[in-house]
């Protein structure tokens, strides 16, 4: 197993620097089950501006010595209302209060070294010092005998519950990419898992 040597927030003129390198890292894992997702460095960039625009936003990297080896994305529910604001319609929350996980990529080779929860610790304590009373995020859904889902896959269920987290009923956004294979887009849907940053 490779190691890990540093998890730690990047900000300002360090996030945009890192962006190129987190694209590259959601292509390859994203690649894999469940997201399948058949990604290319143009739309990357295009999807990662909204990171360079917001001044509440946050990257997390993971790091091999000076090498990117994985990071995590969080920026206020706000700036994604025009994806997101839909699966909200049914519930009272105010989205102004949501701080918003994105995406949490790792190579392969550096799992299992608690990273996933520096990930989770380090955007959370980001967003309660930007005055967020609670942090959300998505899983996409797949139908348990879709015919790429691996015999050893382990759903991260368990997981986002030991951090508090909990499905929001009726929150289900609906995201468009290209699977692996197939020739165009289709839509997915994907669960909103939601905690009080108080509790």
């Amino acid at each position: 197993m490779a190691e890990v040597t540093s998890v730690r927030p990047l900000i300002g003129a360090a996030l945009e620097a890192a962006l190129d390198d987190v694209a590259r890292l959601r292509i390859e894992v994203f690649r894999a089950w469940p997201y399948l997702y058949d990604g290319d460095l143009e739309y990357e960039r295009s999807y990662l501006q909204s990171y360079r625009d917001s001044d509440k936003a946050i990257v997390v990297g993971a790091f091999d010595n000076d090498h990117l080896i994985g990071a995590s994305t969080g920026a206020p529910l706000t700036d994604h209302a025009d994806d997101f604001a839909a699966a909200f319609k049914s519930t009272s929350l105010d989205l102004s209060q949501i701080f918003y996980c994105a995406e949490s990529v790792l190579l392969s080779d550096y799992r299992g070294q608690g990273v996933g929860h520096k990930f989770f610790d380090q955007r959370e304590a980001h967003a309660r010092a930007q005055g967020f009373t609670k942090c959300a995020f998505c899983s996409v859904q797949r139908p348990a005998d879709h015919p790429m889902r691996p015999e050893s896959y382990h759903p991260l269920d368990t997981f986002w519950r030991s951090r508090g987290y909990e499905p929001l009923p009726g929150a289900i956004a609906q995201f468009s990419w290209k699977d692996v294979g197939d020739e165009g887009e289709t839509l997915k849907p994907l669960q909103f898992w939601i905690r009080d940053l108080s509790a």
